[in-house]
């Protein structure tokens, strides 16, 4: 009786959701809910995804907005990493001073809703240079001190019209030795307000921008690099009206339908972490008796089976759900304005949500030939990955210290890495092979042969062994269905209770029962 019991609840608990329902009548809420949540979860990311975009836009254009109001003769289009550069003595000096009347006249010239933060902000000024010395390019002598000193001066927005900022402005801060001079920084911040969410029935938010504009002469090449940086952070309007009944609905529904969407996830995680405590229950009747009676011990794999790993899966993507549907009901109430973490939180949980529906496709012989093929070869990739991540390393390292002087690719570290791996996937091979420089033709050559046997061997060898690998343990699957599954200990308790083998149930649900 006791094994006819655990068998029978073995049984059960392998069967679908369907299987289920016709052998006990147990409806099937957990596959209800998750369709449910699949629904209510998607429309929630693509609200809030819309909505992110609208901050997304105004953070860039006002970064523009502020390179062509404080960069004198910036073109439009940064030239690099940095935003314009430099050449003469009397750009840089035209440059700082343009900055300075264009902070002073920033409300009379500005088209966006800008202002000062408040009264005891405005516009500082650093320059950092070595100690004194001295540069005689006669003889080519130097004499300087390479400890820095860091010197800053403070203008108030409402002294600038005074004449306490021209004495400032004609002091001895000003006079700039350029030979020793590191860099100038010039930092300020402005406030905004995003009025455009208004038209998406949304409250508006309010802006910080922390703008500093750097002038890099560390290299002291004859060209100083101007570098525009603005930290935006978005703050709660502190004393705001708006009239219209349109908008204070439109944030109230959303936010009950967030509250639905969390009450859902709850349920769903309840569930899950139910289930899976009952699944280690089942489990550990089953060890102690296999013990019991046939005095060894259950094997790893059929401990695992015990352990479904879509469930884990669930209970993750209902914790970050339920967590992100929590701040971006306090941002939509613009209590917080946590965006990247709740676009991070909600974006993950939605991706689980969406692989979490392959274990419904699973049930069907045909469409669970993936999990299958991807089960079976992961152990095998990733160990073949290992060895294979050690060659593109070497390369790595090797084409950052050798071709980073020649080519822009090869700068650092992160863009190498990047650039191989655009060659495996062969993108953008010409232009990496033409952009090297001829300067030297000991590098030139060099780079020839580095490039040739980079994808040489990456792309004829190391990917078609890798394709191979997947393709192998693709056919052994396709044989385990046509001949069978290998039998474990826990398939051989099993099969001779009933006339269904466990294995073919897991396949065998018909389309109509699954609706």
């Amino acid at each position: 009786l006791k094994e006819t019991a655990l068998k029978e609840d073995l049984k059960f608990y392998f069967m679908n959701p369907c299987e289920k329902y016709r052998a006990r009548r147990q409806i099937p809420w957990k596959l209800a809910l998750q369709i449910l949540k699949i629904l209510m979860v998607t429309t929630q990311l693509i609200f809030f995804g819309l909505s992110n975009q609208l901050v997304v836009s105004f953070k860039e254009e006002n970064t523009v907005a502020f390179k062509h109001l404080f960069l004198k003769g910036y073109s439009g289009v940064d030239e690099d990493d940095y935003s314009c550069s430099i050449y003469t003595q009397q750009d840089a000096y035209d440059s700082i001073f343009y900055v300075i009347n264009q902070y002073k006249q920033l409300k009379n010239i500005s088209l966006g809703t800008l202002g000062y933060e408040h009264e005891g902000s405005g516009l500082k000024i650093c320059k950092q240079q070595y100690k004194k010395g001295t540069m005689l390019h006669s003889n080519d002598t130097l004499n300087i001190d390479v400890s820095t000193e860091t010197e800053c001066i403070f203008f108030k927005p409402q002294e600038l019209a005074g004449k306490k900022a021209e004495l400032k402005l004609n002091s001895s801060f000003f006079n700039l030795e350029f030979y020793r001079l590191i860099q100038v920084e010039i930092s300020f911040k402005l406030k905004g307000i995003a009025l455009q969410t208004i038209h998406a029935r949304e409250l508006p938010d309010c802006y910080a921008f922390q703008n500093t504009i750097t002038f890099n002469n560390k290299a002291h090449s004859g060209k100083i690099k101007i570098y525009f940086d603005s930290d935006t952070d978005i703050q709660e309007c502190k004393d705001w009206h708006i009239f219209g009944s349109v908008l204070q609905k439109n944030t109230q529904y959303i936010l009950v339908f967030d509250g639905f969407v969390i009450l859902s996830c709850f349920a769903s995680l309840i569930l899950c972490t139910r289930s899976i405590v009952l699944a280690l229950r089942l489990q550990k009747r089953f060890v102690n008796y296999f013990l019991e009676k046939y005095m060894r011990r259950v094997c790893y794999a059929d401990r695992l089976e015990f352990i479904n790993g879509w469930y884990v899966l669930v209970i993750i993507s209902d914790v970050m759900t339920i967590i992100g549907s929590i701040l971006k009901m306090e941002i939509k109430a613009k209590n917080l304005t946590s965006y990247d973490v709740c676009s991070i939180l909600l974006g993950t949980s939605t991706l689980f949500v969406w692989v979490g529906v392959i274990r419904y496709l699973g049930y069907f012989q045909t469409y669970n030939v993936l999990i299958l093929t991807m089960q079976a070869s992961l152990p095998k990739v990733l160990r073949f990955c290992c060895c294979a991540g050690m060659i593109y390393l070497g390369y790595t390292f090797c084409g950052w210290i050798v071709l980073g002087p020649y080519h822009e690719k090869f700068e650092d570290l992160n863009t190498v890495a990047e650039c191989l791996f655009s060659l495996v996937n062969g993108d953008d091979m010409f232009a990496t092979f033409a952009q090297i420089q001829q300067k030297s033709m000991l590098v030139w050559v060099f780079s020839r042969l580095y490039l040739y046997s980079f994808i040489s061997l990456f792309i004829y060898m190391i990917l078609s062994l890798f394709i191979a690998l997947i393709t192998d343990s693709y056919d052994t699957i396709k044989k385990y269905q046509q001949s069978g599954f290998p039998v474990t200990d826990l398939h051989e308790f099993l099969k001779d209770h009933g006339s269904v083998d466990y294995r073919k149930e897991q396949t065998s649900l018909p389309f109509i029962c699954c609706c």
